[in-house]
């Protein structure tokens, strides 16, 4: 990482802690894809059914995987237009940054964030259930399928959400209608990942690897694309005209 992206993220990062919306979401959201999933698991007691326990592990693994894939688009979204709503984008954008290293730098004070949490999150839960849990949930939840997944995918979903957010975000000309369509721009694969978590289309290793793999092509095409869908004259004669 360069020093102009590493100057991009901390603006960002600055921005986003005297941003009472961003700083709110980011506290809010994931102490409910928290404390849902959590509860769910608590709740499960010796007599319960392994179907049933094994549904309600499925659904809390499904809420803490939803946490890096729908978290990122509150920020992402508002990474643009926001900055540009607020008057602070035209200094940056008059600075000698090159428009990836100004998209890069941007989509790290998202990605950085939401993976630092979805992970802390995750270990506290983790370490919840084997204190409190019974043993077939904990069991469950530690399978080393589910725990490789979780540090595979959530990056992976976490890098796909920020550049749908801020591809979002360049074109749009309103904050909450560019967060509003990001969110939903990522139902698809919130659809693809209740099946697989449901079991409804069975997980294999195979499987994994396929999406991983496409997820990471996917997710470096989407920044060369975002980037070039990012135009510094017409952001600043936009900003201009406001």
């Amino acid at each position: 990482m360069n020093g102009k992206v590493r100057a991009v993220m901390r603006k960002e990062l600055r921005e986003y802690r005297r941003n009472k919306l961003v700083v709110g979401t980011m506290a809010a959201l994931p102490l409910l894809f928290f404390v849902l999933p959590l509860v769910s698991v608590l709740a499960l007691t010796a007599t319960t059914s392994y179907q049933t326990i094994k549904g309600a592990v499925g659904s809390a693994e499904l809420w803490l995987l939803l946490l890096p894939l729908l978290l990122p688009t509150i920020v992402a979204g508002y990474a643009v237009v926001g900055e540009r709503d607020q008057g602070t984008i035209e200094p940056v954008l008059t600075t000698p940054v090159r428009r990836e290293e100004f998209i890069l730098g941007k989509a790290l004070a998202a990605f950085v964030p939401t993976l630092s949490l979805a992970y802390s999150l995750y270990v506290a839960f983790l370490v919840i259930v084997r204190l409190f849990a019974i043993h077939e949930a904990f069991h469950l939840v530690t399978e080393p399928a589910e725990l490789i997944a979780l540090a595979v995918f959530a990056p992976l979903f976490a890098a796909f959400s920020i550049w749908v957010g801020l591809a979002i975000s360049v074109r749009a000309s309103d904050v909450r209608v560019a967060q509003q369509l990001s969110g939903l721009a990522v139902l698809p694969i919130i659809g693809v990942l209740a099946l697989f978590t449901f079991r409804v289309i069975s997980p294999t290793v195979t499987a994994a690897i396929i999406i991983a793999v496409l997820l990471i092509v996917i997710d470096f095409a989407s920044w060369r694309m975002v980037s070039g869908m990012f135009d510094r004259e017409r952001v600043l004669t936009r900003y201009g005209r406001s």
